[in-house]
């Protein structure tokens, strides 16, 4: 049998945490069981359906001022509405691995549109593929019409080249830089043209602004479209490799083992990108409950506010608070910084962020008031007035309800101070935090100084 430890951190890094109302039945389970158990709730794939039609660009084409105004408000509401809404899914749906996976495929393919329907799209792309195939995924989203008008491939014509698509699927979505040249890049450009989608949002190929002459990538030869580029990069191993590698950062550690990474590129290469059997190696191999492995990852902004969400089954009255946590925090889903998305690891944490990272659960807990700090692009407009930060402090009652009695009856009994804290925190806890706990005078009030410490930060 696996010790709770380790199910808590396989539970943390495969979904957002483990509750007290999970304590039970986890610590008598076997790693291979909670993995089993993680995959089997998260096999059932519901998409998004909060968007529902797309804003009316007609009106911009009238040019008066309540015409504009009108559009960008439309565009704000659907921004703010798929955002709460998959934060939402995320803070109750059973399949945690699913939404898990999909913030990290999200972050991968990262890209910015103002169409909503577009945006929520290539959420469910990511979503549906999340646990299944990485070559389906790439596919999928190479004609979604959000990534085709992210990087210009809707410009991509034969005679006038548009690289934007062809550099950053190799770059950063598949065998990583440094395993190409410029020409690779110039001949994949050429295969793509024709690429679009049409008023509908429906991709197109358009085989009369494609180039059907012959291309030479990556020492092959032939008259290829953009779906023979994929197959290419794909029979090269390395992209098993830059794929193993980020996967690597994002569920064990920052600092990549060259051997574990290896290991993990044979099991992805061989299984043809299946993603599951990719997952449960890893989550079944010693070296992932190392010591050193174990709280050394800092939370995302996403998963420290949906972890919340879950452990505390938080009530928001103003769920628009939620838009401005992240914000501050430095992450707002579907608002990638570029195509290259969040850097992420100890680049979430600056002496801003962390300020409002200590504060934010406390003043969740108690209902409190906080102070937002605007950290906007000046130029992003239309962002600050979905954000709401318009003058460089807005006070905001938080208006939060968790419900407590829920978390502390789940508390088992016979659980001590100090063996809660040790279940609430991945990392091994500091002896000032230590004194800390030991001089609470109840546990509410520990589970509030808990959520407040920089250790909370760790997963």
């Amino acid at each position: 049998m696996a010790n709770i430890k380790q199910i808590k951190h396989l539970t943390s890094r495969a979904g957002f945490g483990l509750g007290f109302d999970d304590f039970k039945d986890a610590e008598n389970q076997s790693i291979k069981q909670t993995v089993k158990e993680l995959f089997k709730a998260s096999a059932d794939y519901e998409p998004l359906n909060i968007v529902k039609g797309n804003v009316d660009y007609a009106m911009v084409v009238k040019g008066d001022q309540a015409s504009r105004k009108m559009f960008q408000q439309q565009q704000r509401q659907q921004e703010k509405d798929l955002n709460l809404g998959w934060i939402n899914y995320m803070s109750t749906t059973k399949g945690q691995l699913r939404e898990k996976m999909a913030l990290f495929w999200n972050n991968h393919f990262a890209c910015r549109t103002k169409q909503g329907t577009y945006a929520q799209q290539v959420a469910n792309i990511q979503r549906s593929n999340a646990l299944g195939n990485f070559k389906v995924m790439t596919l999928e989203i190479a004609k979604s019409p959000a990534m085709l008008q992210f990087l210009n491939n809707q410009q991509n014509l034969k005679g006038h080249p548009n690289e934007n698509f062809a550099r950053e699927l190799m770059e950063l979505f598949t065998i990583g830089r440094g395993n190409y040249t410029e020409q690779d890049v110039k001949e994949s450009a050429r295969a793509f043209t024709g690429w679009g989608y049409d008023g509908t949002g429906e991709f197109r190929f358009r085989p009369f602004v494609h180039d059907n002459e012959s291309k030479t990538f990556l020492g092959k030869t032939g008259n290829f479209k953009g779906e023979d580029i994929i197959d290419i990069i794909f029979d090269n191993k390395q992209t098993a490799r830059f794929l193993s590698t980020k996967l690597y950062k994002y569920l064990v550690n920052e600092t990549p083992d060259q051997a574990h990474v290896e290991a993990m590129a044979d099991v992805f290469y061989k299984s043809n990108y299946e993603i599951k059997p990719l997952l449960e190696y890893v989550f079944t191999a010693d070296w992932f409950y190392d010591d050193k492995n174990t709280g050394n990852l800092v939370k995302s902004p996403i998963e420290l506010i949906v972890g919340l969400n879950r452990q505390f089954t938080i009530n928001y009255q103003r769920p628009e608070v939620m838009l401005q946590f992240q914000k501050v925090l430095g992450q707002v889903l579907f608002y990638p910084p570029n195509v290259a998305g969040w850097p992420g690891g100890r680049n979430w944490i600056d002496s801003s962020s962390l300020m409002y990272r200590i504060k934010i659960p406390s003043t969740i807990l108690n209902g409190g008031v906080i102070d937002f700090t605007g950290k906007a692009d000046p130029e992003d407009e239309a962002f600050l007035a979905t954000m709401r930060v318009q003058q460089p402090f807005v006070n905001t009652r938080v208006q939060a309800q968790p419900d407590w009695n829920k978390f502390l009856s789940a508390i088992p009994k016979d659980m001590n101070k100090t063996s809660i804290a040790q279940f609430m925190l991945e990392p091994k806890l500091s002896s000032a935090l230590m004194n800390s706990v030991n001089q609470s005078k109840d546990t509410k009030a520990l589970v509030i100084e808990l959520v407040s410490s920089p250790e909370y930060q760790l997963g």
